[in-house]
């Protein structure tokens, strides 16, 4: 298997890392403060409270725990990840083909599969949007904050595997 961006000129690569990068970081300084009216007592970590509720009861209790100012950041922000989802797949995504590339063997196959992890951890964050979204409009079926729930675990499971390739990749000795 490929890795998705292999495409991408080798010369290329990283400087299209450090601007998607740092669009990503710019973007999450943003979520950062819009997050910060959405950290109550039913939510204490904020939207990330939202995300992986799970249930009725305590997406509910969440939503009910945020002033209409806040649920406005909730909205604003859960429209704004769709431009922080390519960002920051790309950036991981880029990150994780640079790590393969310093590397030979099994390390660089499992690259490859990790980065259409950091892409589909994309796609997993679209569907978690559309389902705290459908919630948020009131639309109380059980099904919105468990896929939410489910989308998100899945998303950070990528996201985290992901990173943790592109550190090691980039710590560990280079290959010769």
């Amino acid at each position: 298997m490929k890795h998705p961006l292999d495409f991408i000129p080798a010369n290329k690569r990283k400087p299209a890392f450090f601007a998607f990068l740092t669009l990503t970081l710019i973007l999450f300084a943003v979520f950062r403060v819009l997050d910060s009216p959405l950290r109550t007592a039913a939510a204490p970590n904020g939207i990330v409270s939202y995300e992986l509720a799970g249930n009725i009861k305590p997406a509910a209790e969440i939503l009910g725990s945020w002033d209409a100012r806040a649920q406005l950041f909730a909205a604003f922000g859960l429209g704004l990840d769709y431009l922080f989802m390519p960002a920051y797949a790309l950036a991981l995504c880029l990150g994780i083909l640079l790590a393969a590339g310093r590397h030979a063997g099994a390390f660089a196959k499992i690259g490859a599969w990790l980065g259409w992890g950091a892409l589909a951890a994309a796609l997993f964050d679209a569907v978690e949007n559309f389902s705290l979204w459908q919630f948020m409009l009131g639309d109380f079926q059980a099904l919105w904050p468990r896929l939410a729930a489910i989308c998100a675990t899945v998303k950070f499971a990528l996201l985290v595997l992901g990173l943790i390739y592109a550190l090691v990749g980039w710590l560990w000795p280079k290959h010769k």
